[in-house]
């Protein structure tokens, strides 16, 4: 079974269709302590800090182990950021953010970057980025004031749910699409196929 490190029911419910046996569990990682110019790099280290802080990397017993027995074949961990020409857009502090970013996109091309990394049980950590391209449809301030206005903007990265209301607003998608709405499948499918039998 796999154990994934983050609270989001977007990712929860991606691992629920996909058929994946999971447990969600919030890793504490203060994620304003970890920074990086480079979106890529960031989410990166993101997913990596939160994977590893479930796995019992660095435990605070000074075991030297290196790994808990979590009872998990394997601990996830992933970060998505949307970058907007140039602009590195997180969840939206409130509405008012979230509808100046939309005016901004609406019509244009942003990229996706989510960081994902897996860590078995008495092995490496695997890491990698994968980003999509998003172009957002050209949608009028009253349909941008009610998107807004449903809440859902609020607790998505760049302020939209492809999976949600929020897909209604996109326009094409160039990529991995599960990427957009929390990991990549095909990814992680990847992975979890090179994983030892007995993990």
């Amino acid at each position: 079974m796999l154990l994934l490190a983050s609270a989001s029911p977007a990712r929860r419910r991606l691992l629920k269709q996909a058929a994946i046996p999971h447990h969600a569990m919030v890793s504490g990682v203060d994620e304003e302590a970890i920074h990086d110019p480079e979106p890529r790099q960031l989410v990166l280290l993101l997913a990596q800090a939160k994977a590893e802080a479930l796995a019992g990397c660095g435990d605070a017993e000074g075991t030297g182990s290196g790994r808990s027995d979590h009872g998990f074949a394997a601990v996830l961990g992933c970060d998505s950021l949307l970058v907007f020409e140039g602009q590195v857009f997180g969840k939206p502090a409130d509405a008012g953010e979230a509808q100046e970013r939309w005016r901004c996109m609406a019509g244009r091309w942003a990229e996706l970057h989510t960081g994902h990394c897996l860590v078995a049980a008495d092995g490496l950590p695997l890491l990698e980025t994968v980003t999509t391209r998003v172009q957002f449809a050209a949608v009028d301030d009253a349909t941008i004031a009610a998107y807004v206005a449903s809440g859902e903007p609020l607790a998505c990265a760049g302020g939209f749910a492809l999976e949600g209301r929020g897909g209604l607003l996109v326009e094409r998608i160039e990529g991995c699409y599960s990427n957009v709405i929390g990991l990549s499948l095909p990814l992680l499918r990847r992975w979890l196929a090179a994983l030892p039998e007995t993990a």
